[in-house]
């Protein structure tokens, strides 16, 4: 139907791996809301999947384990009137989600000590600012 999911420029999901249910939606559509089959359900199982390499997968349920129901990731789109608009909607949703869940951690900062003349300017900034106090003191 739609074909394949590409999620990132290596990673593509085979259609056979994508398993749709569509039900009635509520929202926009009037009475045909109660007529159609406009909501659509997109489940990916990641336990089960190919077409990720283990290190990617063992990132994604990792990073998705909130999301998982029995391994299988579901997202649902009902906010259009029509269920093409809706299956287009959770596909987009389902590769954002994946996006994110494989993609590399972000690199960690590496700390770095103050240069040496910006803690002479601190310093000399507390003397200052001792010093304006000081002088603000009255003398006994």
């Amino acid at each position: 139907m739609l074909g394949p999911l590409a999620v990132t420029g290596s990673i593509v999901i085979p259609e056979d791996e994508l398993r749709w249910r569509f039900s009635r939606s509520s929202g926009p559509g009037g009475q045909g809301v109660n007529t159609t089959d406009s909501r659509a359900e997109l489940s990916f199982d990641l336990v089960a999947t190919r077409a990720l390499d283990p290190r990617l997968k063992e990132r994604a349920l990792r990073r998705l384990a909130s999301r998982l129901s029995g391994g299988v990731l579901t997202v649902a789109a009902s906010e259009h009137r029509s269920q093409l608009r809706n299956r287009e909607a959770a596909r987009d949703r389902l590769a954002s989600a994946l996006r994110e869940a494989v993609a590399p951690p972000p690199r960690r900062r590496k700390p770095t000590a103050p240069s040496r003349a910006s803690v002479e300017r601190r310093l000399a900034a507390k003397r200052r600012r001792s010093d304006l106090k000081r002088l603000r003191r009255t003398v006994d």
